[in-house]
Protein backbone atom coordinates (compact mmCIF):
# COMPACT_ATOMS: atom_id res chain seq x y z
CA UNK A 1 0.00 0.00 0.00
CA UNK A 2 1.38 3.42 -0.90
CA UNK A 3 1.74 6.23 1.61
CA UNK A 4 -1.14 8.12 -0.01
CA UNK A 5 -3.38 5.06 0.17
CA UNK A 6 -2.49 4.64 3.85
CA UNK A 7 -3.30 8.31 4.48
CA UNK A 8 -6.77 7.79 2.97
CA UNK A 9 -7.30 4.64 5.01
CA UNK A 10 -6.18 6.50 8.12
CA UNK A 11 -8.78 9.25 7.58
CA UNK A 12 -11.54 6.67 7.14
CA UNK A 13 -10.50 4.84 10.31
CA UNK A 14 -10.27 8.09 12.31
CA UNK A 15 -13.83 8.91 11.24
CA UNK A 16 -14.98 5.57 12.65
CA UNK A 17 -13.06 6.20 15.88
CA UNK A 18 -14.70 9.60 16.32
CA UNK A 19 -18.16 8.10 15.84
CA UNK A 20 -17.37 5.32 18.32
CA UNK A 21 -16.21 7.88 20.88
CA UNK A 22 -19.51 9.74 20.55
CA UNK A 23 -21.52 6.49 20.81
CA UNK A 24 -19.58 5.66 23.97
CA UNK A 25 -20.37 8.98 25.66
CA UNK A 26 -17.08 10.76 25.05
CA UNK A 27 -16.42 14.14 23.52
CA UNK A 28 -13.23 14.69 21.56
CA UNK A 29 -11.28 17.71 20.47
CA UNK A 30 -8.39 17.53 18.08
CA UNK A 31 -4.87 17.50 19.34
CA UNK A 32 -1.99 17.29 16.95
CA UNK A 33 -2.48 15.63 13.59
CA UNK A 34 0.18 16.98 11.22
CA UNK A 35 3.65 17.75 12.55
CA UNK A 36 6.31 19.26 10.32
CA UNK A 37 9.66 17.45 10.15
CA UNK A 38 11.24 20.51 11.79
CA UNK A 39 8.81 20.39 14.70
CA UNK A 40 9.34 16.64 15.06
CA UNK A 41 13.10 17.19 15.22
CA UNK A 42 12.67 20.00 17.78
CA UNK A 43 10.45 17.84 19.99
CA UNK A 44 12.85 14.90 19.69
CA UNK A 45 15.75 17.12 20.76
CA UNK A 46 13.70 18.27 23.77
CA UNK A 47 12.91 14.64 24.67
CA UNK A 48 9.20 15.07 23.90
CA UNK A 49 8.83 13.02 20.75
CA UNK A 50 10.67 11.25 17.99
CA UNK A 51 12.08 12.75 14.82
CA UNK A 52 10.59 9.92 12.71
CA UNK A 53 7.05 10.65 13.94
CA UNK A 54 4.16 9.32 11.86
CA UNK A 55 2.56 12.73 12.39
CA UNK A 56 4.98 14.00 9.72
CA UNK A 57 3.43 11.55 7.25
CA UNK A 58 -0.18 12.29 8.23
CA UNK A 59 -0.61 8.81 9.71
CA UNK A 60 -1.08 9.77 13.37
CA UNK A 61 -3.39 11.94 15.40
CA UNK A 62 -3.70 12.94 19.05
CA UNK A 63 -7.11 13.53 20.61
CA UNK A 64 -8.21 15.34 23.74
CA UNK A 65 -10.81 13.24 25.55
CA UNK A 66 -13.72 14.53 27.61
CA UNK A 67 -16.56 12.88 29.50
CA UNK A 68 -19.37 14.87 31.10
CA UNK A 69 -17.37 18.04 30.51
CA UNK A 70 -14.24 16.77 32.29
CA UNK A 71 -10.93 16.61 30.45
CA UNK A 72 -9.48 13.11 30.82
CA UNK A 73 -5.70 13.03 30.69
CA UNK A 74 -4.77 9.59 31.97
CA UNK A 75 -3.96 6.84 29.50
CA UNK A 76 -6.43 4.50 31.21
CA UNK A 77 -9.32 6.77 30.17
CA UNK A 78 -8.43 6.17 26.52
CA UNK A 79 -8.25 2.39 26.90
CA UNK A 80 -11.72 1.53 25.49
CA UNK A 81 -11.09 3.72 22.45
CA UNK A 82 -7.57 2.35 22.09
CA UNK A 83 -8.85 -1.20 21.96
CA UNK A 84 -11.55 -0.22 19.49
CA UNK A 85 -8.92 1.49 17.31
CA UNK A 86 -6.72 -1.60 17.33
CA UNK A 87 -9.70 -3.73 16.25
CA UNK A 88 -10.33 -1.67 13.11
CA UNK A 89 -7.31 -2.79 11.07
CA UNK A 90 -4.13 -4.81 11.66
CA UNK A 91 -2.07 -1.66 11.02
CA UNK A 92 -3.76 0.38 13.77
CA UNK A 93 -1.61 1.21 16.78
CA UNK A 94 -2.73 2.87 19.99
CA UNK A 95 -0.18 4.96 21.86
CA UNK A 96 -1.38 3.67 25.22
CA UNK A 97 0.74 0.60 24.52
CA UNK A 98 3.86 2.80 24.58
CA UNK A 99 3.04 5.56 27.07
CA UNK A 100 1.15 7.99 24.80
CA UNK A 101 -2.53 7.35 25.53
CA UNK A 102 -4.05 10.04 23.32
CA UNK A 103 -2.12 8.89 20.22
CA UNK A 104 -3.69 6.87 17.40
CA UNK A 105 -1.72 5.84 14.32
CA UNK A 106 -1.26 3.25 11.62
CA UNK A 107 2.06 1.61 10.89
CA UNK A 108 4.22 2.58 7.97
CA UNK A 109 7.78 1.68 7.17
CA UNK A 110 8.22 -0.13 10.47
CA UNK A 111 7.08 2.91 12.51
CA UNK A 112 4.11 3.00 14.85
Amino acid sequence: MTLRQKQSLFVQLVARLILEARRSGYDLTLGEAYRSPEEAARLAKAGKGIAASLHTQRLAIDFNLFREGHYLTKTEAYHPLGEYWESLDPSCRWGGRFGDGNHFSITHGGKK
